[in-house]
Formats: structure tokens, C-alpha cells, sequence
């Protein structure tokens, strides 16, 4: 992923730079790349993207320096020099639908609705404290979107009410001059066919352009925007994203070599002890699978035991031990 605000167009060069690292640098274990712009596991926009890297069968690969792990480390430090953006190659998990990558899915959530900003602050600050154990952890990092620059338009309703205005045709006007709107099929040439209605793009390419358009108001007359409607710069989050309906926010990662899963998943929770009151967490995916049969290993020992109390039991017909 860019900063925030990165045009498409540079997005294209990084994803071309990725293309090329695994066409050249990595040309005896790579078949082909496949990339997407625009897209991405962590959300839809300008200065995101996604590479899909198709390596040859193992026996045309052998030695451990050419498995899958050591292919993305060796990227990895190649893509640490590309400084327009945050390159992070990972292997997708065993299981598809859990997860987008392999290491651990962590939640970040706001139980206390404290806001955006705060969850977010959060959330850099557990990145932070992560960063201090890189013995343990690796590969840290947020599964989402920055926040982007939005153009806010806030409706006056008592005004609107006033002028006549309802809010259902304000809404109906602003998604058809600048969205679009669907209005009947008509048959060409034995071929149904879509009508759609739209604003031309030299009356919504500005923000200023708002104010050149009209509502009809209950009296029949136009009304302007600028009568009832205000807009202005702000950042925001390009998407909602929530957990179990509380604001969350995801943050993945993966043990460093020589520790447990579990190791890093302990370190994580400790360190979101240390956040402030209102912020809790919660595993997802694999991870979440993974915490939930290791707190079933001690009933799962203990009834083993009952059973095999049982079958000694019925074989030497006696209850003493």
C-alpha cells in the first residue's frame, strides 16, 4: 500500500517494481505474477494493490533456501528499499477461509466507543510496543486502509425542510449527478440494454461543483445546494470495519523464527494489557481456532484419563488402581 491520496499511476510503478524483483531476481523458483491495482485483502482504493506470485513445482526448486518461507524473506528485504510504499510478501494460510496470510489475526476493538482517533492512536501504539520485541515478533502490521482525504457534505435539514427540499430527493439528486442512476432497458438489436442517467463531468470533477446543482422543492421550484448544504476537507476511514458490531481494527503478524505461535500470541495479549481502558482485542481466524483448543487441552486431558481409567477398569474387572 502508498500514503494516503497516492494516485493510481503510482501505485502501477510499485506493482511493476514487485513484477520485475520476481521476474529477475527470483527467476528459477517463479512461474509467473499476477497483479491487481486498486485492490488489495485489506480494502479497495487508488494507492493499494495486490501481487499474486506463482512458483514452479518443487523439483525444479530443491533446497531450502528456495521454499516458500525463504522466498519471501529474501523479498522481503528487497522490498524494505521501495520507499513510495509498504511491500509485504506473505503465504496465503492452509485454510483459505480462514484468514488472508499465514502468523497470527489479531482485533483491535473500541468496547467503549471512544472514536476513530483513539482507536487508531491505539493501535500505532501497540505497533510500537511490538516493534520493541523483534525477537519475537515479525512481519507486524496493520490490515487496512489509512485514513484518506474526504469531501464531507453536511445537510442543513431545518433549512432543507423550510425550502421545501425533502431529504429522500436531495439524496436521489446528489446519486445521480455524481454516481449514477438507473432509469429503464430498452431493446437495440434484439439486446436489452441499461439506461442510466448521470451529470456531465465538467459539472462534478471540483468540489465547488456542488453548488452548480438544483433540488426541485415541493413548490416546483430549484433550489441550489449552497442554500441548505455546507462541505469541507476532513480525513476519515475509507471503510467501516467492525468486529462482533463494536469499531475494530485489524492488525496481523507472525512469530520470529524459533518461537511458537503461542509465544507470540501471549506477548501480543500482554502488550494490549498495557493499552488504555476501553480498547480490548480478540483473536480471529486461525488464531482464534488455535487459542480455543488450546484452553480445551486440559478437559481434553482429562477425560483421556477417565477413558483409559475405564478400559484398564473393564479389562481387569476391578475399580482399584
Amino acid at each position: 500500500s502508498l500514503p494516503a491520496g497516492a494516485t493510481q499511476g503510482r501505485t502501477q510503478k510499485v506493482l511493476d517494481q514487485v513484477t520485475d524483483y520476481f521476474l529477475t531476481k527470483e527467476k528459477d523458483n517463479v512461474r509467473s505474477v499476477f497483479t491487481v491495482n486498486g485492490f488489495g485483502f485489506a480494502g479497495r482504493g487508488q494507492n493499494t494493490g495486490i501481487a499474486f506470485v506463482s512458483l514452479k513445482p518443487w523439483d525444479e526448486r530443491s533446497g531450502s533456501a528456495n521454499k516458500v518461507e525463504g522466498i519471501a524473506g529474501r523479498a522481503m528485504q528487497a522490498f524494505g528499499a521501495i520507499k513510495d510504499a509498504m511491500v509485504i510478501p506473505f503465504n496465503l494460510p492452509a485454510i483459505i477461509e480462514l484468514g488472508n496470510a499465514t502468523g497470527f489475526d489479531f482485533e483491535l476493538i473500541d468496547q467503549a466507543n471512544l472514536g476513530h482517533e483513539a482507536l487508531t492512536n491505539a493501535r500505532n501504539q501497540l505497533l510500537g510496543m511490538a516493534a520493541q520485541h523483534p525477537d519475537t515478533l515479525v512481519g507486524m502490521r496493520p490490515n487496512g486502509l489509512e485514513d484518506t482525504p474526504q469531501y464531507k457534505l453536511t445537510i442543513d435539514q431545518e433549512k432543507a425542510e423550510a425550502l421545501g427540499v425533502s431529504i429522500s430527493d436531495i439524496n436521489t439528486t446528489l446519486g445521480a449527478a455524481w454516481g449514477g442512476s438507473y432509469v429503464n432497458d430498452f431493446i437495440d438489436r434484439g439486446r436489452v440494454k441499461k439506461v442510466y442517467v448521470m451529470g456531465q463531468a465538467d459539472a462534478r470533477m471540483l468540489p465547488g461543483d456542488i453548488n452548480k446543482w438544483y433540488v426541485r422543492a415541493s413548490n416546483g421550484e430549484m433550489v441550489p445546494f449552497s442554500s441548505f448544504a455546507s462541505a469541507k476537507w476532513q480525513y476519515g476511514s475509507p471503510r467501516l470495519e467492525r468486529y462482533n458490531g463494536l469499531p475494530s481494527m485489524e492488525i496481523l503478524g507472525q512469530a520470529a523464527p524459533g518461537k511458537s505461535s503461542g509465544d507470540a500470541m501471549n506477548l501480543m495479549e500482554e502488550l494490549a494489557s498495557k493499552l488504555p481502558k476501553g480498547i480490548g482485542y480478540e483473536w480471529t481466524g486461525m488464531s482464534y481456532q488455535e487459542r480455543l483448543s488450546g484452553n480445551q487441552a486440559p478437559a481434553l486431558y482429562a477425560i483421556s484419563l477417565i477413558v483409559v481409567f475405564l478400559c484398564l477398569a473393564a479389562l481387569y474387572e476391578s475399580w482399584s488402581i
